[in-house]
């Protein structure tokens, strides 16, 4: 079990480092999903961005990976908005994706799974 939780530590530093670097590497793709009725849509792509890169680097060490898990847990509530905006506005075009029905569904569900996953990892 030890191992399990290792490796799926990793996998989330891992996956929420790079997804943070992604909202710089590609703001675009973020900036669209962003539901019209949010101000500021540049300026929270760039907090989501050093948000997730910030948790990432918490969950690194014990003594911090409790602030990071409730982080995260919070930051993927705060994104339940863009989700169901996307479910709405399905189908539409997403650089080279198309996010179908299907997509944005499964995008929705995936947010209360990462948040457990990431809860699994409250207590050292």
């Amino acid at each position: 079990m030890r191992l399990l939780k290792t490796v799926s530590l990793f996998i989330l530093v891992v996956g929420y480092a790079f997804a943070g670097i992604n909202h710089f590497i590609n703001p675009d793709f973020y900036i669209h999903i962003i539901p019209r009725y949010i101000p500021c849509p540049v300026l929270l792509n760039i907090i989501a961005g050093i948000a997730e890169i910030s948790f990432a680097l918490l969950l690194i060490r014990p003594q911090t990976r409790p602030w990071a898990v409730y982080g995260v847990v919070l930051m993927l509530a705060a994104f339940l908005p863009v989700h169901i905006q996307m479910l709405i506005d399905a189908p539409f075009k997403l650089g080279n994706i198309t996010v179908t029905p299907l997509i944005a569904w499964l995008r929705l569900i995936l947010q209360p799974v990462l948040m457990l996953w990431v809860w699994w990892h409250r207590k050292n």
